[in-house]
Formats: structure tokens, C-alpha cells, sequence
């Protein structure tokens, strides 16, 4: 095993356990600053590695705000999550976090190539400017994803589908190992949901881990493999006769389950 600290920020990197999960969740309780009530309550997840799993539930259910906590933009004031192994922050450059749509500021004045480069920055730090390889590796997702045409067009400019090629563009260009995806397939044109759709297949087919929020409940079984069902804040029981598939080893304590 090896912990690197890198010079331009106090993250570190370090490598993964072998055997353990891709994400291990265990939180009794966490709360955005400020609010005496918590967000999330007593949930447990087990993602294995190379699995795609969806968030399930309606809009406040608190599927965007687990995608946060796990991506380390959310303290767990009780409980713990642990990625490969490893405490959240100790190998950020492992995950890539792609947030809805809605919470870009799309009138920043950045053309298409230089939002995906984004991506790539976690490597970098702030001492070094990306090279020839970071660009290579930029037109190959935008190629992939089929706005290569789009890379000199204002982000502002862009259609709603476009806006999401774009932002999952600049997550594939982290090249992470595990996804993040709040609402990928949400209000894009049947396009870009078979596009994005290909690429979830593809992410697995390489070793990829990929934890989804979606609304879609009838893509469930098409493009992934388990799904998490939650209900303001807590992990529900999957209704009868809805997707479940894999088992995600999260059995919770004796009456924490809530049925909403």
C-alpha cells in the first residue's frame, strides 16, 4: 500500500484495499451545515466493484445528497463511508462526482473542451498544465460521447443533451474508477439516452463502478445491476414487484427499515 500527499492540496492518494467494496456505506445520521434535521438517516450500501447501481426514489428522497456524502461533499456526523477500502478524501482521484444539470452555472464563460479538461485537474493539482496525453485522452470522450464538433462552443450555448454529454464527458476524463451520476438520463433527447446508456454498459465491460440517482424505473433492469430505494432521507424496502437484482448487502439494525 502506498499514501501519497500532493503538494499543491492536503488530499491524499492512496491506493485501494484489495477485497473490499467499491463503496461501503454506514450512516446513521448526516446533516447539511446549518439544519437541525438530518438528510440522511440510517442507510447501509454495499456497491461491489464493477457494479452499476441505481438511487431510487422520488424528488427529496435524498438520492442526490448520498451521491454527495459519498463523493465527500457531505460530512457524516454519524457513520462511515469508505471507498476501496479507504476513508472518503483518501483517494479522490478514484471517483468522479457528475452533478445534475441544474446545479452548473452554464454562463460561465468556458468553451466545451476546456469544461471537460476539468476532469482531468485532480491529476494535475495546480502546478502543472495538461499535456499532450490530457488532451488526447479529452477528444477520445468527447469523441466517444459525440460532441468532438462542440469543442470550441460556449457551454451556454449548448442543448440540454448536450450539457450532459458534456458533463459526463468531463467525469470519463477523470478516467476514475468509480462514477458517481446524479440523474444522467434525466430530460435528455432519446439520443443522448442511448448514448449515455452505451457508455454505463461500456464503464462496467472495463472495471468501471458506477452509482446512478435516476428516475427511469423502467431502464432499471436494462442498465443496472441493484438498486437502493430511499424515502426522505432513509433506505425504504423495494416496493413488490419492482427491480431489486443484485444484492447489496444492506441489511439495516433491527426497526431502522422505514416504509414510506
Amino acid at each position: 500500500m502506498s499514501t501519497v500527499t500532493l503538494p499543491y492540496s492536503r488530499h491524499k492518494h492512496a491506493d485501494p484495499v484489495a477485497g473490499e467494496p467499491a463503496v461501503a456505506v454506514a450512516i446513521e445520521r448526516a446533516y447539511y451545515p446549518g439544519t437541525s434535521e438530518p438528510a440522511l438517516q440510517n442507510i447501509r450500501l454495499r456497491v461491489p466493484v464493477q457494479a452499476r447501481v441505481a438511487l431510487v426514489g422520488p424528488n427529496g428522497a435524498g438520492k442526490s445528497t448520498l451521491l454527495k456524502a459519498i463523493a465527500g461533499l457531505l460530512p457524516v456526523q454519524a457513520g462511515a463511508i469508505h471507498i476501496y477500502g479507504r476513508p472518503v478524501g483518501d483517494c479522490r482521484h478514484r471517483v468522479a462526482y457528475l452533478p445534475q444539470r441544474s446545479d452548473i452555472d452554464w454562463r460561465f464563460p468556458a468553451d466545451v473542451r476546456r469544461l471537460v479538461m476539468t476532469g482531468r485537474y485532480v491529476h494535475l493539482g495546480w502546478l502543472r498544465r495538461p499535456g499532450p496525453a490530457d488532451a488526447a485522452l479529452v477528444d477520445q470522450v468527447m469523441a466517444r460521447l459525440g460532441i468532438a464538433h462542440l469543442a470550441e462552443r460556449q457551454i451556454g450555448e449548448l442543448s440540454g443533451g448536450q450539457q450532459q454529454r458534456a458533463l459526463l464527458a468531463r467525469a470519463l476524463a477523470q478516467d476514475a474508477d468509480l462514477l458517481l451520476l446524479d440523474e444522467p438520463l434525466n430530460a435528455v433527447d432519446i439520443e443522448t439516452r442511448a448514448v449515455v446508456a452505451e457508455v454505463l454498459a461500456e464503464l462496467r465491460r472495463t472495471g468501471k463502478t458506477v452509482v446512478a440517482a435516476t428516475h427511469d424505473l423502467g431502464r432499471l433492469e436494462a442498465d443496472f445491476d441493484g438498486a437502493l430505494y430511499l424515502s426522505e432521507g432513509y433506505e425504504v424496502a423495494a416496493p413488490p414487484g419492482s427491480f431489486a437484482g443484485l444484492n447489496l448487502g444492506h441489511e439495516l439494525p433491527e426497526g431502522a427499515r422505514h416504509s414510506h
